[in-house]
């Protein structure tokens, strides 16, 4: 004959335990590291459609992970490879930016913490590649017309304004 079932133990909320201990178990792979870059073509930004994930069918800055053993500036370089072909050279760190995605009932979609970098277009015409639907150079008074992730707006203004006293 079969053990009864034992009672399932409650938190203070009333939550099934098991539940709760899932939930933590999944968000145990959060937050995730990565970086990007706002590479600067004259008065253009480099920016790709996300083509998977959860922020499939936004525009953002090249970027990804960073792998165990990367610096953060060199994963920033290498996404940019991966994500359009194009090459640049670095100039140094924006901010670092942290992004935060729920889904319904506040369930945590999504935790990264971003190192954002600044540039200048070096070499290549942008082509997406690896996760990214669509890759080109986008007038910075044409930033407004694009569906960017969240953040992305304030990031390419303050990288563009590093980038524009550099030059100066």
């Amino acid at each position: 004959m079969p053990k009864p079932l034992a009672p399932r133990k409650r938190t203070a909320r009333g939550e099934d335990v098991r539940g709760v201990r899932s939930a933590r178990r999944r968000a145990l792979g959060w937050p995730r590291c990565g970086a990007s870059a706002a590479v600067f073509r004259g008065d253009e930004v480099l920016l790709i459609e996300r083509g998977i994930g959860v922020l499939k069918g936004r525009w953002s800055l090249p970027g990804g992970a960073i792998a165990a053993g990367d610096r953060a500036a060199a994963a920033a370089l290498r996404e940019l490879g991966e994500d359009t072909g194009v090459e640049a050279e670095l100039y140094g760190l924006v901010d670092v930016h942290e992004v935060l995605l729920y889904g319904t009932g506040d369930r945590l979609v999504a935790h990264y913490l971003l190192a954002v970098y600044f540039g200048r277009w070096l070499a290549g015409e942008p082509a997406a590649a690896s996760d990214a639907a669509r890759a080109r150079f986008v007038a910075m008074r044409e930033l407004g017309a694009y569906a960017l992730t969240q953040g992305a707006a304030a990031l390419i203004h303050r990288a563009f304004a590093l980038a524009k006293a550099r030059r100066a």
